[in-house]
């Protein structure tokens, strides 16, 4: 399999058509859509230890949810940590491929993943018009926000989740990564709770108030479950390729006692 063949692929999957406007996903970086790969690191990000660990090993490809080119890149010069890591891949002829928004949207992606690890049921699409990547469902039984809250640790293998609201909780929406946008989509749903991996102080403040409850779980442990389902799919593609899973956390939650 070569890397334009991976990258075909995974796009019939989560196919562009599907990502935001305002994303950027994709290939960040290739020398040669025509080499094989033989070797594939799946990673939520690209981070400066994440692409080392390409380069060191070997890799022929790192596949992540979160584009490595985000912003404009102004300038090629070691000084900024994205056209580092880039030239960094570009010089071990490492291929950088992401699948963001477009794989939250898809069947089967990042939102889908969240939504049956937390019970949900009777599961939809959800969201503000043209970003329906959301999920809406529905527990067996209703619970408490707390009790829900605790749920959610379990669930999602965290010590603490923050909770905005109370009362009983039957209808979930549930979203990935950033979700304060979200909010006033989910009231709109029917939803009781809503769950993201970030929602902003105020927002939650302010969502209370209007009769949701919201739950903060955290950027990393709301996505990094959909490493497995990219490495599923690479494996699909090809059942010869080595593939390695990097799930390690960057941004650690630190606690009187150590870092958890």
């Amino acid at each position: 399999m070569t890397v334009k063949q991976l990258y075909e692929y995974l796009n019939a999957f989560a196919p562009r058509a599907l990502s935001a406007e305002w994303d950027n996903d994709g290939i960040a970086c290739c020398m040669d859509e025509a080499r094989p790969v033989r070797r594939v690191l799946v990673a939520l990000d690209a981070t400066e230890r994440v692409v080392e660990k390409c380069v060191r090993g070997g890799f022929d490809v790192l596949l992540t949810h979160h584009p490595l080119l985000f912003r404009g890149v102004k300038a090629l010069t070691p000084s900024r940590t994205v056209p580092r890591k880039l030239m960094a891949l570009v010089k071990a002829d490492v291929t950088a491929i992401s699948f963001h928004t477009r794989l939250d949207t898809a069947k089967g992606g990042v939102n889908d993943i969240l939504a049956e690890l937390l019970g949900l049921e009777n599961v939809s699409a959800f969201g503000p018009e043209g970003e329906e990547m959301g999920r809406i469902g529905d527990l067996p039984l209703a619970v408490s926000a707390a009790e829900y809250a605790a749920t959610v640790c379990e669930k999602l293998h965290i010590p603490a989740v923050l909770l905005s609201g109370e009362g009983s909780v039957r209808r979930v929406a549930v979203l990935g990564g950033e979700g304060g946008d979200f909010v006033d989509a989910a009231i709109e749903a029917g939803a009781d709770l809503f769950l993201a991996g970030r929602i902003g102080y105020h927002r939650m403040l302010d969502g209370a108030e209007e009769g949701i409850a919201l739950i903060e779980a955290g950027h990393f442990a709301t996505e990094v479950a959909v490493c497995e389902k990219l490495s599923a799919l690479v494996k699909a593609a090809d059942p010869t390729v080595e593939i390695e899973l990097d799930t390690t956390p960057t941004i650690q939650m630190v606690t009187e006692k150590g870092s958890i």
